[in-house]
């Protein structure tokens, strides 16, 4: 045979099957350019902030994995079409050696089609996705266009890679297969499945598990490992329940003769029990997509958009000098350095709280705090254990308070004490007074874990208490130093120029950390360009993914739309000859795509539903507590992704009633 034939007929094989190649072809064609795009961002050399250069380069490994996948995804999907009409070629004659050079003159126009295609369109849009990650992180980093070598060979060699499997899988599929089989292959499935009573159960199991570690977590940081445990619970209960469950939902229905012996429904969910072992998996791929484009949009977009309520969590106050050693030399210096510095920038300092305390993480007990070396932060019961002596207490109030040394004043962010007296550290309390609000800590100041101020007589029987915690510890003596040992901060706002106001902070924390043993300053401004490249970052990976994942969807919904439509024609055209109406096959078939497309949907919006609790304690980790603002975010994203995946929907339904009728 001619070896120009090969090339006629792979040109004429993907003509006819256009329906199916363009947007195969055209999927391929973004996912390269968005990996394209995605490497040069991770590979830019004037990206040097490790945040946002993690971030990237994350994204960039997420899109590698979901590439391999979703496009040998879709290319099974392809090759199953296929198969009828690769049999009538080996019927006809030609052999397997032949089918094969076809199928690789296919793969290889495909390939160069979209590889091509796709880096020419990565090189394009480059430097718009450059302007569009500099306008999110607010600020100017020198970042300049450039075209890597590298991510032009690493994209290249990576797609040649991804073409190749899949000829390999194509050819494999095809040289197992006898010709009675291939030209059955687009219909197999087609027998009834049985009611797979253990995956259900399993499905049910999973989804429960799931749901519940989401709804019972308590601690934002013990909801960072719950949560990955969540995801991995109901991603495979989705499936077990999309693969089995369905089955059974669809022969409990059959069931119900009131239900079933309805024109609308006795077709639908008869069509619908005898392909779901074929469809359930592209109907879990929908939702779990869509609820991954849900989870990442809303979240990625609440943080951005909260940007000021992050810094005013993470930083109460614009400015805080301290020294974690305090000793009359160091808290001088600290006070010094700050008074100095505001001279120099001509501003003044408002709210100004000095003050020395000792801080130890604890286990909250029924009858006082067990204190800990090594806090963990995952545990319920874990709570930050303030002590300032009533000295520093009455300079920050203007206050006149005594205490005996075994009396002590409380005061919680969170829950109340509600008790008489409190142990800490082998010493015993009596509560004197439960107090409403401090000037310290706001009482809706959130916090990660439960925070607990206690105002005692002295600073020396809090040495104690911090220096017992470490006894015969074989720490080094510097950090048992250091821990056990209090700390002395100054805290404060400030009020004048802005531009003074910014020098004067980069000048006191340069002076502080390095005149002061121990020194440490941080300031609201001096972090706000730290916290855009992080969430600016997170919210151009979010969306970026959410687009790439929302693209994948749409492609699985055309593919089904497509398969359902060959699927039901030959058996609603049977049913026309034997008196169903056409109006009657019109509400079948939307009977039927209603229910099939718009339980992906709503599996998803449950998903989120029940994962909102987990995910803002998620949120609290990375200092944004405005719930309010989170649900919004998130009503709004699954309105817009609903209406969107509508219009989706509609417009590949269209092409289903073009086959069907």
């Amino acid at each position: 045979m001619s070896s120009s034939i090969y090339g006629k007929l792979a040109l004429t094989n993907l003509k006819n099957n256009r329906k199916t190649y363009i947007p195969y072809i055209l999927t391929a064609i973004l996912t390269i350019m968005m990996y394209y795009i995605m490497d040069g961002l991770s590979r830019n050399s004037a990206i040097s902030h490790p945040s946002l250069h993690l971030i990237l380069v994350y994204a960039r490994a997420v899109i590698i994995i979901f590439s391999f996948i979703f496009l040998f995804y879709t290319n099974s999907f392809l090759i199953k079409r296929r198969k009828k009409e690769i049999g009538v070629y080996n019927i006809l004659g030609m052999g397997k050696g032949h089918i094969a050079r076809m199928l690789t003159v296919e793969t290889l126009v495909t390939g160069v089609i979209s590889i091509g295609t796709g880096i020419i369109f990565g090189i394009l849009f480059s430097k718009l996705m450059y302007l569009v990650l500099l306008k999110m992180l607010n600020y100017d980093i020198g970042m300049d266009f450039e075209i890597s070598a590298d991510t032009l060979i690493y994209t290249l060699v990576f797609f040649l890679v991804i073409f190749l499997m899949t000829l390999v899988y194509n050819l494999f599929q095809i040289q197992l297969a006898n010709p009675v089989e291939l030209l059955h292959g687009g219909s197999q499935g087609e027998k009834e499945p049985k009611t797979k009573r253990l995956m259900t159960v399993f499905g049910v199991v999973s989804l429960g598990i799931g749901y519940f570690i989401a709804i019972t977590v308590k601690q934002p940081l013990a909801a960072i490992q719950a949560f990955f445990v969540a995801v991995v619970c109901v991603i495979l209960g989705t499936y077990a329940l999309f693969t089995a469950g369905s089955v059974a939902l669809l022969k409990a229905l059959r069931r119900n003769k009131k239900f079933y012996y309805q024109t609308k429904h006795f077709s639908a969910v008869a069509g619908m029990i005898y392909r779901m072992k074929q469809n359930a998996v592209g109907l879990a791929n929908i939702c779990i997509l869509s609820t991954m484009v849900l989870v990442m949009i809303s979240t990625t977009v609440s943080l951005y958009t909260g940007m000021e309520d992050v810094l005013k969590t993470r930083f109460p106050r614009e400015a805080e000098a301290k020294t974690n050693l305090s000793v009359p030399e160091s808290d001088q210096a600290v006070d010094r350095i700050v008074e100095e510095e505001l001279a120099n920038a001509g501003v003044k300092a408002k709210s100004m709280l000095r003050y020395h305390y000792g801080s130890m993480a604890a286990l909250k007990q029924e009858n006082g705090f067990a204190l800990q070396q090594f806090g963990n932060y995952q545990a319920d019961d874990i709570a930050e254990v303030y002590m300032i002596p009533v000295e520093d207490y009455n300079q920050m109030e203007d206050a006149k308070e005594t205490l005996a040394p075994d009396e002590a004043y409380v005061y919680s962010t969170g829950e109340n004490w509600d008790k008489d007296t409190v142990e800490i550290g082998g010493r015993t309390y009596r509560i004197v007074k439960e107090l409403e609000n401090m000037k310290l800590a706001p009482k809706d100041q959130k916090e990660l874990v439960d925070g607990y101020y206690f105002i005692v007589s002295d600073a020396a029987q809090i040495q104690e208490i911090l220096a017992g915690i470490y006894d015969g510890s074989d720490m080094q003596a510097d950090f048992v130093e250091q821990m056990s040992t209090l700390n002395y901060c100054v805290t404060f706002n400030l009020e004048g120029d802005e531009k003074a106001c910014l020098g004067a902070l980069k000048a006191m924390q340069s002076r502080t950390e390095s005149e002061v043993r121990l020194g440490f300053f941080e300031g609201r401004e001096l972090n706000r360009e730290e916290f855009y490249f992080l969430y600016g970052g997170l919210l151009f990976i979010g969306i970026y993914l959410g687009a790439l994942f929302l693209m994948a969807t749409v492609l699985i919904m055309y593919y089904k739309q497509i398969s359902e439509g060959y699927d039901d024609r030959e058996r609603y055209q049977i049913m026309q000859k034997v008196g169903m109406s056409k109006r009657e096959v019109r509400q079948s078939i939307r009977s039927q795509v209603l229910i099939v497309f718009f339980l992906p949907l709503v599996t998803a919006v449950l998903h989120i539903a029940v994962a909102f609790g987990v995910v803002t304690k998620l949120l609290a980790v990375l200092n944004l507590t405005n719930i309010p603002l989170f649900l919004i975010c998130t009503v709004v994203t699954v309105i817009v992704f609903a209406l969107f995946y509508g219009i989706v929907f509609s417009l590949t339904a269209r092409e289903y009633y073009k086959i069907v009728n």
